[in-house]
């Protein structure tokens, strides 16, 4: 699981780990914190293909997340979703797996 603080002074939100998560119950200053986060605990766990729904709207979230997506060192690479998953309106991202000290 991966905790994200909301910022409010709230209870840090807990998000189960799996190849895939939902960005839209996220207020979108959040969304950046969260994809690291998430990225990070996912590939702690052994994930090496994370797919990250931000919809398709204007693109402002999908640019937030790939911006984010190109400040990781460990993000081998990321691209649009096919279509059976989301299309534009997701991004499939491939990390690259821990090493011992890494």
């Amino acid at each position: 699981m991966a905790e994200h603080d909301d910022g409010d002074g709230g209870d840090a939100a807990v998000v189960p780990i799996e190849d895939s998560i939902d960005l839209h119950g996220f207020q979108p200053r959040d969304v950046p914190g969260v994809v690291a986060s998430y990225l990070e605990a996912a590939r702690e766990k052994g994930l090496l293909e994370v797919r990250l729904i931000h919809g398709r709207g204007t693109g402002f979230q999908r640019a937030r997340v790939r911006q984010v997506l190109d400040s990781l060192a460990w993000v081998e690479d990321y691209r649009d979703a096919p279509a059976t998953r989301g299309g534009w309106g997701a991004t499939v991202v491939w990390l690259r797996a821990l090493e011992d000290g890494s």
